[in-house]
């Protein structure tokens, strides 16, 4: 047994420490609650110089997937890390993966996916990867996640696939306990061995082609051939499993139970519940009871054999899953289950539960209570456990008075003969009336609240709202209650604009055939917390297309509702929890992306930056968009955000640090109108210019910069900026 030492650690972080023993070469990730603790930690390990592995962040986890799947074929050591919305936004390429061969290692820190939006642990998305070709190993405990996390890699080699290893977030993912690691990298390199490539890429001696078109003889051949390798792990995970109890202590099997062997009734859950219930099976077993519990390690290959080796004897079995198959009866444990059971020709009372969606709490107490309805044969075959029985009752009072298109319509903005937009005056708008309550659950100092307020202070019509996840979908939408007094609709990252396209033209077409009122509505998409980075392709294919709406981004400069991680919108240099300041990093190593560029590339007829330290001129611009809106085809506003606790400043300072973003010329404000560029404000001109070091220093996240040693990394960045900022002058004077 080779020397090991006692970690006292959660399982992100133990799955991070056998990454970074292991010596890969790459690892693509996008940040998404809870598995991106993964990434957070190596980035530290990155920056104090523990690895050299290379860290992609990718702008969404298909490009991810995409990104780890080329370092594979490139013969490179591979690993990722996502969880739910994200698994799924990548899925098409991991059949891509397993069907070609090339091995790497996922851990699935296994959420619940939306809709509704909710972040907790449950099994509703590593399901979604049966299919996929790839065997899954699932962790019940820490220790088994840094031990797995190891043994994946083994497998994946051997067999050539890429492996998953899934754990449970919140629960396995973020709760601490002792565990072992081994002392040296070294041992866990040797258990390893050498990357062996049978057939080379980037050996331009022997081209080869990866990914061939396919008819259907061949096809199915290949498929044949990925059958096959998944008997293949079958038949080899016994002795990879050996082979590590050799290094370890540590025994691992397929299954794994408690009392199984003489219980008449057992509980078969997965996940880190099959530790409250060893301890619960326990007391009952104490008190005379002949119960019993069981799991599986191995979800891809399904255990059977070994599974009914350990249950097949029992009277009663209840699977309790935490997510359901729609329509089949049970969750795909219990159909796993049954069909193995069915398979054998045991004979036994299956009853299939749901139970701890969204992360809803398991104790032992409800072992004892599961296990009771195990016994009821002539009970249900299956059911929902844990449901709170609601009221029928319909709430006839909303919560509050709609805002009318006569309340909204205050006069203030208007249209001259030249067809120009002439917006109201602060002392003019303060007759407008709030689309958005005042209750909220957003950070003291927060800018999303003020944006979003003055920009609704210059649309004079009604409004419809769509939110891309992100802080201020999650501040203002805590249910039961709204924020909103408006229309609202909420999607994710990924598909926000297209999915307000898609209201937008049936608005219209309603309108049209006389199914809704006529009159015009502002269809307003409001993005921030990196979502203009997964999102810009949607974004930029609804403005290509034209649809008449408005996307409004809250740039407050990272994902600030996973922690703050590096976006693309992040500054050259700023410290994140993915872009450490160590002895090998600086922070952000590229530069922040000019979004509002990339937009007017488009064509659309107008956008514009805003900034809260100049309200009138924010207003005057979102009567503008508004106009262009409704009327015309897409428009496009970025407002600079603050965010006090990620940009680790004081709140009531926040208006000064956005004032020094727009004299530092780091966030010019300016409006491309009908393809004419306006300098809406010169700070040059004004004698307020400033450099941008002063800007950086005024924030935590980028106070390091100031120091000498990062003098060259400022000087970059102020190059940069000039660059950006005279070009803008100079289109603005010639007018274009």
């Amino acid at each position: 047994m080779n020397n090991q030492v006692m970690e006292y650690a959660s399982g992100n972080e133990m799955a991070a420490i056998a990454i970074k023993q292991i010596g890969y070469d790459l690892m693509g990730y996008y940040p998404i609650t809870p598995s991106t603790q993964i990434a957070e930690n190596l980035d530290v390990m990155r920056a104090n110089g523990e690895t050299d592995m290379v860290m992609v962040a990718a702008e969404g986890e298909h490009s991810a997937a995409g990104i780890c799947y080329g370092a594979a074929v490139a013969g490179g050591r591979v690993v990722n890390a996502t969880s739910a919305n994200g698994l799924l936004y990548a899925i098409e390429q991991f059949p891509v993966q397993s069907g070609t061969r090339f091995p790497m290692v996922m851990n699935v820190v296994c959420r619940t996916v939306s809709g509704p939006l909710s972040i907790k642990g449950d099994h509703s998305d590593i399901m979604y990867l049966l299919n996929s070709g790839w065997p899954i190993l699932f962790a019940t405990t820490v220790q088994q996640v840094y031990d797995f996390n190891i043994i994946a890699l083994k497998l994946a080699e051997k067999v050539r696939l890429p492996v998953v290893v899934a754990y449970d977030g919140f629960f396995t993912s973020h709760q601490k306990s002792r565990c072992y690691r081994f002392d040296r990298d070294e041992e866990v390199r040797a258990y390893i061995g050498p990357k062996v490539e049978e057939y080379p890429f980037l050996d331009l001696e022997h081209p080869i082609t990866v990914g061939s078109y396919m008819n259907e003889p061949d096809l199915i051949n290949n498929r044949y051939q990925l059958h096959l390798a998944m008997e293949q792990v079958d038949e080899v995970l016994p002795e990879i499993f050996e082979e590590y109890e050799k290094i370890s202590g540590r025994k691992y099997s397929k299954v794994e139970g408690f009392g199984c062997e003489e219980a008449e009734d057992i509980l078969v859950l997965l996940g880190s519940s099959y530790d409250t219930a060893l301890e619960a099976i326990d007391e009952l077993r104490a008190s005379g009871e002949k119960v019993g519990v069981a799991t599986v390690n191995v979800l891809r290959p399904f255990p059977a054999k070994e599974l009914v080796e350990l249950i097949g004897n029992a009277k009663n079995i209840v699977v309790a899953d935490r997510q359901d198959s729609y329509g089949a009866g049970g969750g795909n444990l219990s159909l796993e289950v049954r069909a193995t059971l069915q398979r054998y020709s045991k004979n036994v009372n299956v009853k299939s539960l749901v139970y701890g969606l969204g992360g809803k709490d398991f104790f032992k107490e409800d072992v004892g209570k599961m296990l009771q309805l195990a016994r009821n044969k002539g009970a249900f075959d299956f059911e929902y456990y844990g449901v709170t029985k609601g009221s029928l009752k319909k709430q006839d009072e909303p919560l509050f008075d709609p805002v009318t298109r006569e309340k909204t319509k205050i006069g203030a903005t208007k249209v001259d003969e030249e067809g120009k937009v002439v917006g109201a005056n602060l002392n003019q708008v303060t007759a407008m009336p709030g689309r958005i309550a005042p209750g909220h659950g957003a950070c003291p100092g927060c800018g999303i609240p003020v944006n979003l307020n003055l920009l609704l202070k210059g649309i004079e019509d009604p409004v419809v709202f769509l939110f891309q996840t992100g802080c201020a979908m999650i501040v203002t939408t805590a249910y039961p209650r709204t924020s909103f007094k408006v229309p609202y609709v909420h999607n994710l990252f990924q598909n926000g604009a297209a999915t307000l396209s898609g209201i937008a033209e049936v608005c219209y077409r309603k309108q049209q055939k006389g199914e809704i009122p006529p009159g015009d509505i502002v269809f307003v998409m409001v993005s921030g917390d990196g979502g203009m980075d997964i999102g810009m392709g949607s974004a930029l294919g609804t403005a290509l297309r034209g649809h008449r709406l408005l996307i409004f981004e809250y740039d407050n400069g990272g994902y600030m509702n996973t922690g703050y991680q590096l976006s693309y919108s992040t500054p050259l240099g700023a410290r994140s929890s993915t872009s450490h300041v160590g002895k090998n990093q600086y922070g952000k190593i590229f530069f922040h992306k000019d979004m509002p560029k990339l937009m007017a590339a488009t064509g659309i007829p107008y956008v514009a930056t805003v900034a809260e330290s100049n309200p009138v001129d924010f207003i005057k611009k979102a009567a503008k968009a508004a106009h262009y809106a409704k009327t015309t085809g897409t428009a496009y506003v970025k407002a600079i955000s603050a965010c006090p606790l990620n940009w680790n400043d004081k709140p009531a300072t926040e208006r000064k640090v956005i004032e020094a973003a727009v004299n530092s010329c780091y966030f010019p404000l300016y409006e491309i109108e009908q393809g004419e560029t306006i300098l809406s404000y010169d700070p040059e001109k004004m004698g307020k210019k400033i450099p941008v070091v002063d800007w950086l220093s005024m924030m935590g996240r980028t106070k390091h910069l100031v120091k000498e040693e990062y003098r060259e990394v400022v000087e970059r960045m102020q190059q940069e900026i000039d660059i950006r900022f005279y070009e803008l002058k100079r289109k603005s004077e010639k007018g274009v």
